[in-house]
């Protein structure tokens, strides 16, 4: 879901003059519209997503290649599929909001009276692209989160589960649900309605609603909270297993050998790094998407109560949460640009340097212990 073409000005949105769909009297003299506003931060927003993106998959790309055929890689592939729908989410809807916005500025140049709205098919296809792009990343993440959970704490199970090809076939699946949910209104079941200011489509959530379109709604939140909600529990689930396992290696008696000590502290480690990223993606995910999807489940609520007079400021509450919700695609990358066990050590580094030389000095004598046992 992409980032909104909208003045950053308050008096240009509360004017409706700006809106494709305000209400005005065809025979009042509108007055003069005001200069076409600055969208300079939108559009370096939207390219600041695509790059960081684009840096996230490399990053993801170069870690499937160094961990081939273990215990990450069907992490990494759900990561780079995570990094794939933002990277599209930005391109597809970046560009269908840019096309809507430039129409915007030509009718405020031409100084119209009639109020003008975007094709009905541009708008079907610009809603789908909402509902799917919005949808998908939320379905990876809790994927991310079960395969992470079933890893920590079933990890012989887990080799014969997480395989690539249930993987790609599990993101297939849920790729699937979203493209199901966004592709019914554009068969008839349901609608998507052009939404303020006039630079988006979306499933109606305010007023008199159909059925449908009610439904389409509710089933698309519910399943953005779902997916949210089983990511919390299973990072929470995945985060206190590894605490547990930390303890018991500090309290294990020290006659096992130095090998099987090394490899399970490197696994060990792989966990950590892995868990530290998917807590950081949860967490971001929340803050980002629980407005937007409260806002609009509790806007269905108010329509099957029988109140179907919305409050106009219920739309600008709205446009805020699709904002906050549109940095998801943005912080998403850095999760795995910054969260990385190299870019750790470095700042582990700077903050405690002696900790770091006394790191490598060991692991020098223990690999010198290393090849004296191998001779």
């Amino acid at each position: 879901m992409e980032f909104v073409f909208t003045s950053s000005s308050p008096t240009t949105c509360q004017d409706s003059n700006l809106s494709f769909f305000s209400r005005r009297d065809p025979n009042s003299t509108s007055p003069s519209p005001p200069n076409p506003p600055n969208f300079g931060l939108s559009y370096f927003t939207m390219t600041f997503g695509i790059l960081s993106n684009l840096i996230g998959l490399a990053i993801v790309s170069a870690s499937c290649t160094r961990y081939h055929h273990r215990a990450k890689t069907p992490f990494l592939l759900l990561a780079a599929a995570l990094l794939l729908s933002d990277l599209a989410g930005h391109l597809v809807t970046g560009a269908l909001a840019l096309h809507l916005h430039l129409g915007r500025i030509r009718r405020q140049r031409a100084l119209s009276r009639e109020t003008g709205e975007p094709p009905q098919a541009f708008c079907k296809l610009f809603g789908a692209c909402m509902v799917f792009f919005g949808l998908t990343p939320l379905l990876l993440g809790s994927a991310m989160a079960v395969e992470r959970c079933v890893g920590i704490t079933q990890p012989l199970q887990h080799s014969a589960l997480a395989t690539t090809a249930h993987v790609r076939l599990g993101v297939l699946l849920l790729i699937t649900v979203a493209c199901t949910l966004a592709a019914l209104p554009l068969l008839n079941v349901g609608t998507y309605e052009p939404q303020f200011p006039g630079t988006w489509c979306f499933l109606p959530v305010h007023g008199a609603l159909s059925r449908a379109d009610a439904g389409l709604a509710l089933a698309f939140s519910s399943l953005g909270l779902a997916a949210l909600t089983v990511s919390v529990l299973c990072n929470a689930v995945s985060g206190l297993t590894l605490l547990q396992a930390r303890f018991n290696n500090q309290g294990a008696k020290l006659t096992a050998s130095r090998r099987r000590r090394s490899s399970m502290s490197s696994v060990h480690s792989l966990d950590v790094e892995m868990m530290v990223q998917l807590v950081v993606i949860t967490v971001v995910s929340s803050v980002c998407w629980s407005p937007f999807l409260i806002y609009t489940s509790m806007s269905v609520r108010q329509f099957y109560r029988g109140n179907a007079n919305p409050d106009p400021q219920y739309e600008r509450l709205m446009l805020l949460g699709l904002r906050m919700a549109s940095w998801n695609q943005i912080l998403d990358p850095w999760v795995y640009i910054l969260l990385r066990r190299a870019v750790l050590r470095r700042v582990c580094g700077l903050l405690w340097p002696s900790r770091v030389i006394l790191a490598q000095s060991s692991s020098c004598r223990s690999s010198e212990r290393q090849e004296i046992n191998l001779h």
